[in-house]
């Protein structure tokens, strides 16, 4: 019997749903007092697939999602330890109030988004967003939950839940963010209005009604409007590529609506329906946090919680400070954990009885003598203040409707694992800059009346050289095929960011002063080595004492991003310092010129290559 099973070194506090394959239950580590939320399935029960949501969830860091502790298996089945919080599910905040207005409905979707671009950002899609997977806490935040059917980007199949699935995953086709965009939007409108955007009686009418409906933009207000059409059409392409980008959408549109302090609105309202069913939060209910804390919590919340929401939220649930788990299972009734920002510190997965563990984003399975399974996430004490951040390489495809332009597998980075929420979406806009900055380029000078029926394409390559602990550094690489015969080389050029501060180096933070003058160029021109046949020099395109330092970009003068015309852009990686050159057309070919630091050591400013060599933690695991 599953019932039987107990992991070592946790107490079962109390049973929090059940289903035909399994339960979830609430409990504490025997060493630390610690709440977790244990999902317990029997053998029976489809084992490989939580093994699969494990190191799904595994690749994911941030506030707005559960977090993962571990995966043990034994002969008795499986089961996913994670964080729990202390709060409420939005399917139960919705079924109590109703609608619940427009700057608590943007405040969810504001804090869902961010959940899926941190997941996003890893390569994973949810594809099962709904009201049920959503607990919002005592200080109005709320957090993301349940990767049961999450799949990797271009996986995945029509599973999912009828009212917030989108057309391609009715239609089977690959998972991509663009869908959990279109099911975070439906459960806005849901928010908005108190009622689902489609309703019907059976799966064959629903999947009708989201394949060919009209969005019902004319049911919510009108400053809405364009975010409910932008993120329920039909068509993908036409959607937010991703849930980060359209998060800088929503808050301009919010902003221009509602004022400054909309979110502020908005978490106070959420504050409020939560704190009203504060009986229902998981450690309430089992005596762990006081509800007076709760309340207090929230009336805290309404002084301070702006700040956290408009960061992520980084760590609190209310004053009280505790985590607990959601009280809502799946239809299986066991799909209903969650996890809380502020349960961790304590190392409370220290003693848990395993005899084997290994990393969660990792796919080997180890098995000790007893016969059990453990994939053990990140140790869960404090990490050093300075560590590497996860990034990785997103592609975008989409058709443009305003230009006659494809975009077809254009890469950018994405980095996730950020201890500062807020600071990482900002990093993450200036990681995509690049790309956007040619994107904006095509669209503006590509015209229908030129191309006909034809359209130009755009691809990038992305490859990353620093990704922390201080910088992380990226250079694309575009290729344009224009509808017509043109001049078809356009530059995108390297980018380098500060991960303390968000900052993009310049060439003045880069290079010391003596470096960028006529006699410190062709100082550096001579330690550099070409990675293409031709040399820089008088045989080259270009002489080098034609080259001035005003070629080097960004620069700290510049009044908006860089240009698309010819440009030297520093690309640091971790054994050598390259100099990237992009230039508008063909007159000069693409060049990556390129050093060990050892011989440009004196041209570069020591503070810049004191970043380089930061030396990286090794991550601790348990």
């Amino acid at each position: 019997m599953v019932d039987e099973w107990r992991i070592d070194g946790f107490d079962e506090v109390r049973e929090l749903g059940r289903g035909a394959q399994g339960r979830v239950v609430l409990a504490r580590h025997a060493g630390s007092g610690t709440p977790v939320a244990i999902k317990y399935l029997s053998r029976a029960a489809n084992v490989e697939r939580l093994r699969e949501e494990a190191v799904l969830l595994g690749r994911v860091s941030d506030p707005h999602v559960a977090r993962l502790y571990r995966l043990v298996e034994s002969e008795h089945g499986a089961a996913l330890v994670m964080e729990a919080v202390n709060g409420v599910s939005l399917k139960r905040v919705l079924a109590e109030h109703g609608a619940l207005g427009p700057e608590a409905s943007l405040t969810v979707l504001k804090g869902s988004l961010l959940g899926l671009a941190a997941a996003h950002a890893a390569g994973v899609v949810h594809r099962d967003y709904k009201p049920a997977n959503v607990v919002v806490q005592a200080d109005g935040l709320s957090k993301l939950i349940d990767f049961g059917i999450a799949a990797l980007e271009g996986g995945g199949d029509r599973s999912g839940t009828p009212a917030y699935m989108p057309p391609e995953q009715w239609r089977g086709e690959p998972a991509t963010p663009a869908a959990d965009v279109y099911a975070a939007t439906c459960v806005f409108f849901e928010c908005v209005t108190g009622r689902r955007p489609y309703e019907a009686d059976n799966p064959v009418a629903m999947q009708a009604l989201h394949l060919n409906a009209a969005v019902p933009v004319e049911s919510v207000p009108e400053p809405l409007r364009n975010l409910l059409a932008r993120g329920m059409a039909k068509d993908p392409t036409h959607r937010p590529w991703g849930a980060a980008s359209f998060v800088a959408e929503l808050e301009e549109a919010a902003v221009a609506a509602y004022g400054p302090g909309w979110e502020t609105s908005g978490i106070r309202v959420l504050a409020g329906t939560a704190v009203a069913l504060a009986a229902l939060f998981p450690l309430v209910a089992a005596g762990i946090t006081p509800a007076a804390s709760v309340t207090a919590g929230a009336a805290a919340s309404g002084a301070a919680g702006a700040a956290g929401a408009s960061g992520a939220g980084a760590g609190a649930a209310g004053a009280s400070g505790a985590a607990g788990a959601s009280g809502a299972a799946g239809a299986s009734g066991a799909a209903g954990v969650s996890s809380a920002s502020g349960a961790g510190g304590s190392g409370i997965l220290a003693g848990a009885g395993a005899k084997v563990a290994v990393a969660v984003a990792g796919t080997a399975v180890a098995a000790s003598a007893g016969g059990v399974a453990v994939y053990a996430g990140m140790d869960d004490e404090p990490t050093p203040a300075a560590r590497p951040v996860s990034a990785t390489v997103a592609v975008q495809n989409q058709t443009l409707t305003d230009a006659p332009v494809a975009i077809q597998n254009a890469q950018y980075v994405q980095i996730s694992g950020h201890r500062d929420p807020a600071l990482q979406r900002r990093i993450n806009q200036e990681l995509r800059a690049p790309l956007d900055r040619v994107i904006t380029w095509m669209r503006g000078n590509t015209k229908a009346s030129v191309c006909g029926s034809r359209r130009s394409t755009l691809s990038t390559t992305a490859q990353i050289g620093l990704r922390g602990p201080a910088l992380i550094s990226v250079v694309y690489t575009p290729d344009v095929k224009f509808c017509a015969p043109a001049d078809g080389m356009i530059p995108a050029g390297a980018v380098t960011i500060d991960l303390r501060n968000g900052r993009v180096l310049t060439a003045d933070d880069v290079f010391r002063p003596s470096t960028l003058t006529p006699s410190g160029i062709r100082t550096l021109w001579t330690r550099l080595t070409s990675s293409n046949r031709y040399m820089w020099g008088p045989q080259g395109c270009r002489r080098i004492d034609s080259i001035t330092p005003g070629e080097f970009a960004p620069n700290r003068t510049d009044s908006g991003p860089p240009t698309l015309g010819a440009a030297f852009t520093a690309f640091p990686t971790p054994d050598r310092f390259e100099l990237n050159y992009s230039v508008f057309g063909s007159d000069c070919p693409r060049d990556r010129l390129t050093a060990p630091y050892a011989k440009v050591r004196d041209l570069l400013k020591p503070e810049f290559l004191a970043l380089v060599e930061a030396e990286s933690p090794t991550p601790r695991r348990t």
